[in-house]
């Protein structure tokens, strides 16, 4: 079966690539690296798949989506980092934050605008994870374009497309970022379906940790309603503050997995998600396609087959809506392109 479902693309993915993250005060390898895009793309290729170049879009969705002091920070992040003292007298050439005001460090005090970067760097992502190296803001803003056209080509007919989005978006909230995600694609691409005149929107997250940006971003807002599935934080995996069963609500529904679940639990999970959009009425989808929920993929201790998520993708097919992929987490080069392509592929077969 060829694949028709097309790829919407930005080279501009390779200018992100960070030298490391800090985990628990430890240097570690980004494994969040341009190899994931460009086998995805030759995979899907392979199978047919036309690509479609990402479009240049304004800040309107953006920001409608996100605070405007985050979207001007990353802009000018590397920047301004760069032109500091701060790389000199620490060896560090990307822009990690190294202090977070967090509510019981002010204490009721209203935060100053601080001098240093490094400082400034805590006020706006939330973990020491997530690196802005000199090519950051410009990946991470063709992201949005590419899911930006996603959104375009579904809203202009197409029954489905995908984004193929790196660095990928879902952990970042309306004003803040981490998890190695910078701006939401997922929820851009959610706002532009809305603009386009589709009244009710569900956000389906299938990535293995909780989509917590998205839930974030729409919290109460009545026409989108946030859905994943995802190991339990409560396990100890990330984002480990939120994702519990107890934070759901009319428009919101998590479904954690305890760690070991198989195909089984993770695709009953998915109908739960499948059903929850049922009943909200939706009238077109986003899917923040994440695979790292796979046996292989040590970022979490999920263990989903390739036919899982083929069977995935064929029971997202079932719900009948305009759908939009926008790709997620996924970290293991032999396997994440295979991965994609079960997916899509069911659902195209779910289509058929």
């Amino acid at each position: 079966m060829t694949l028709s479902i097309p790829v919407v693309w930005a080279d501009e993915h390779r200018l992100h690539d960070p030298t490391s993250g800090v985990w628990v005060g430890v240097p570690v390898p980004n494994d969040e690296v341009p190899a994931r895009a460009e086998v995805i793309r030759e995979t899907l290729e392979a199978a047919g798949a036309p690509v479609v170049p990402a479009a240049a879009h304004d800040n309107t969705t953006l920001l409608a989506v996100h605070d405007p002091g985050l979207v001007e920070f990353l802009r000018l992040a590397w920047e301004r980092w760069s032109a500091s003292e701060v790389p000199g007298q620490s060896g560090q050439r990307d822009v990690v934050g190294y202090l977070f005001p967090t509510p019981g460090f002010l204490s009721g005090e209203e935060a100053h605008p601080p001098a240093s970067p490094a400082a400034a760097t805590g006020a706006r992502c939330y973990d020491t994870m997530t690196p802005v190296a000199e090519g950051t803001w410009a990946a991470a803003r063709a992201a949005v374009d590419a899911a930006l056209t996603a959104a375009d080509l579904v809203a202009g007919g197409a029954q489905a497309a995908y984004a193929c989005c790196r660095p990928p978006g879902h952990h970042v909230t309306r004003s803040a970022y981490g998890g190695s995600c910078y701006l939401n694609n997922s929820a851009v691409a959610a706002e532009r379906l809305r603009e386009a005149g589709y009244a009710r929107v569900t956000v389906l997250d299938l990535d293995a940790h909780h989509g917590n940006g998205a839930q974030a971003i729409f919290r109460g807002s009545d026409d989108v309603l946030t859905a994943s599935v995802h190991v339990d934080p409560g396990a100890g995996w990330f984002p480990h503050f939120v994702g519990f069963a107890d934070e759901n609500g009319p428009t919101n529904l998590n479904v954690p997995l305890p760690p070991g679940a198989d195909d089984g639990a993770w695709l009953t999970g998915v109908d739960a998600l499948a059903v929850a959009a049922q009943a909200h009425l939706a009238d077109a989808l986003v899917v923040a396609l994440g695979v790292d929920a796979a046996e292989e993929d040590p970022n979490a201790p999920l263990r989903v087959t390739a036919d899982g998520f083929r069977r995935a993708g064929r029971r997202l097919a079932e719900l009948d809506l305009p759908t939009v992929f926008v790709q997620e987490g996924g970290y293991v080069l032999e396997t994440i392109g295979e991965l994609v392509l079960a997916t899509l592929d069911g659902f195209e077969e779910g289509r058929a």
